[in-house]
């Protein structure tokens, strides 16, 4: 049995895993879909203050709480700056990290830094309070307001990433335009690594390549990976 800890990306909730947490479960594995401060049923919780650390905090707390050990982290889009920095608050506890078509931050990134000046668009739309980012037209309905402060603020790192030996990057290969993601699939690429794997999907890969990403999260719960 393994545990997965499943993280939401910008704007969504723990919501978007319910399909893969129930095959999950299926499977007889442990699984938690997350939703951070400030989001969808934890709307109510969104002040200036929420920020990048705030929800760092809501995954290590989860760990701590519940005990958790050799945790499969799983990030999508936005997700992935959460994933990198609990992997490097709490290596001992992960076993594995799995972005799904999301950032892989390094020291001192921020979602600003790197994502392109499209997405610093997207992010100048904020709602009245200025306390919070608006969903982007292609999100689902249920999608709310997202922290912006956790958008701004840099990462930071204190140990190797590499501590956490098995890694996995899902590219959406079916993004409507460009992807912003393309760069650090194909930089992934060549690192032997990671175990990477491009599905035919739109960004959305847990609504639209479900059983593609249940195989490829059930490998990765294993201690040996391959790329397609």
């Amino acid at each position: 049995m393994a545990t997965f800890v499943l993280i939401p990306g910008m704007c969504h909730g723990g919501w978007c895993f319910d399909e893969l947490t129930e095959q999950l479960r299926g499977h007889g594995h442990r699984t938690y879909p997350l939703t951070l401060t400030g989001l969808s049923e934890r709307g109510h919780l969104l002040h200036g203050g929420v920020n990048l650390d705030t929800h760092l905090q809501d995954v290590t707390g989860v760990l701590e709480v519940e005990d958790l050990h050799d945790v499969v982290l799983v990030g999508h889009s936005y997700g992935g700056m959460v994933i990198t920095g609990v992997a490097d608050r709490m290596p001992g506890r992960v076993a594995a990290l799995v972005y799904l078509d999301a950032m892989v931050p390094g020291d001192g990134d921020s979602c600003w830094s790197v994502v392109s000046d499209r997405e610093r668009q997207w992010y100048t739309d904020v709602v009245e309070t200025g306390y919070a980012v608006r969903p982007l037209p292609f999100f689902d309905t249920r999608a709310t307001p997202h922290p912006i402060a956790s958008l701004l603020q840099p990462l930071r790192l204190t140990g190797d990433p590499a501590r956490v030996r098995r890694r996995v990057y899902v590219y959406a290969a079916g993004w409507d335009g460009e992807s912003p993601f393309t760069p650090v699939h194909q930089r992934l690429l060549k690192d032997p690594a990671w175990a990477t794997y491009a599905l035919d999907s739109g960004h959305n890969l847990m609504r639209d390549a479900p059983q593609d990403l249940l195989k490829i999260l059930l490998e990765a719960a294993e201690p040996r990976l391959g790329s397609t």
